[in-house]
């Protein structure tokens, strides 16, 4: 039995006792590459000496070999910002082409929670500097997503100012808008400063926000065509402006982690570093298979690196099948939160692998392949298996050179009935499966942020009214 002195002065002393803290929550940055290839940067080949600071990162974290995004440029970030499969947000495809256009009347739904809106409902400041692409209309904007700032240019750094769905080719590249929040700043016609002024507004915003905690989502309009690099890195590599690109990007990368080191938000800060699909004929997709727009390895697996020094362990690989999908679990963890309980989340928490822990594996049974609305292919394990009937072994054959089907219809039969898993719910071409969400349907008239060229056939700011399926 207590004394009831003995009680009273234990209650004093937690009544005087200083509260206990709660864990600071970490800052998030990620940043986003345009069109860079698996074996750009020295992590993934070793003869490159022009992009130290990605090498040093790799050294200091966690290089991933088997990170998947999407085959192009719209669905993979449809599959950064949600946690799921583009075709489970209706963004595996444009209204007409296979990404999302300037004039483009649909988008990102609003409806969507983001993890830029779950990490801003929770506290964080969040900002995104750089390529958006998920819609261009005001309600698919950034600042509608959950982010409190936005610097950037709403769409990809090639594209019309809406010409014919049926004549792109007849136009000339961009002017581009460059937006700050929801307004106009400049029309863009030289991009040589972007992969600059993208890197200085990072660093402000990081400088801005330094005292609490912060998401930070950097996407680059480079290495996609036309390609620029600023006048000090021109001929920077010694080899052509594509890689004098990608030392750019490598400067960028250093200068966001120099921030973090002196600003003293090294150590609670977690770094992942990708690119949005895999490399065009112009870039180094060795040793895969394929380019940019395919379902073939080199088309969706991508250089991806995780960085948070004292947290994950250093000079680590990991060959765990992960993907764009599980940014969103993986951030809502780290912040304390929860995923939207009242949606499927296709994607998986990742720190168990960040952190090294004990047995982690990757969580997914399967892996689709979807290349806009087609099912293309399913992974599970090593094995992969193409809609069209051809079966590889991932682990012994990365380059997918040798068709094994013949030797192993077993397999072949099960990767089939993952197949039709797959139909059934996320569903295949026009067919969607009975957990597809709706994409967002832009209010209208439509907003042409650079005006239409005066040989589209369509008025300068007019809504398109020829596509099928448009809400007005």
């Amino acid at each position: 039995m207590f004394s009831r002195r003995a009680i009273l002065s234990t209650l004093a002393g937690a009544l005087t006792a200083p509260a206990q803290r709660a864990p600071q929550r970490p800052n998030l940055i990620l940043i986003n590459i345009d069109d860079m290839g698996y074996a750009d940067i020295e992590p993934y080949r070793s003869e490159i000496n022009y992009t130290p600071n990605l090498a040093r990162m790799a050294k200091e974290g966690l290089r991933f070999t088997s990170w998947y995004a999407a085959p192009v440029c719209s669905p993979s970030r449809s599959a950064l910002m949600t946690g799921c499969y583009p075709k489970r947000v209706g963004l595996s495809f444009g209204s007409w082409h296979a990404v999302l256009m300037p004039g483009d009347w649909h988008g990102l739904n609003p409806k969507e929670i983001t993890v830029a809106r779950l990490l801003k409902q929770g506290g964080y400041s969040t900002g995104c500097i750089g390529k958006w692409h998920l819609g261009d209309q005001p309600e698919f904007l950034p600042t509608r997503h959950g982010f409190d700032y936005y610097y950037g240019i709403p769409y990809s750094n090639d594209m019309r100012p809406a010409p014919k769905p049926n004549a792109i080719q007849e136009y000339p590249h961009p002017p581009l808008p460059l937006l700050r929040n929801d307004k106009l700043l400049q029309e863009v016609t030289d991009q040589d400063f972007l992969t600059e002024a993208y890197t200085k507004e990072a660093i402000q915003f990081i400088e801005k926000n330094q005292t609490k905690p912060f998401f930070l989502y950097l996407p680059h309009s480079m290495v996609h065509a036309p390609l620029a690099a600023g006048k000090a890195w021109r001929g920077k590599s010694g080899k052509s402006l594509y890689e004098d690109s990608v030392a750019e990007i490598d400067w960028s990368v250093g200068e966001i982690l120099s921030t973090l080191h002196r600003l003293k938000l090294a150590n609670n800060t977690l770094v992942i570093f990708l690119s949005d699909n895999g490399g065009t004929p112009r870039a180094v997709n060795t040793p895969l298979r394929g380019n940019k727009g395919s379902t073939w390895e080199g088309g969706i697996r991508v250089p991806a690196i995780a960085w948070w020094p004292n947290k994950i362990p250093k000079a680590r690989v990991s060959d765990e099948i992960v993907s764009n999908m599980d940014v969103l679990p993986t951030f809502a963890k780290l912040a304390g939160l929860n995923p939207p309980p009242d949606r499927v989340i296709d994607g998986q928490d990742l720190t168990p692998l960040l952190f090294n822990q004990p047995a982690a594996k990757s969580a997914y049974k399967q892996f689709y392949y979807y290349h806009a609305n087609q099912l293309r292919g399913v992974r599970q394990g090593d094995w992969k298996l193409h809609i069209t009937g051809e079966l590889y072994n991932l682990k012994d054959d990365i380059s997918e050179s040798k068709d094994v089907a013949a030797a192993n219809p077993q397999i072949v039969t099960k990767l089939k009935g993952l197949l039709q898993e797959a139909r059934a719910d996320l569903g295949d071409g026009t067919h969607d499966g009975p957990r597809v969400r709706p994409y967002g349907k832009a209010q209208g008239p439509l907003r042409f942020w650079i005006p239409r060229h005066p040989d589209s056939g369509f008025p300068p700011q007019a809504p398109v009214k020829k596509i099928p399926g448009a809400p007005y």
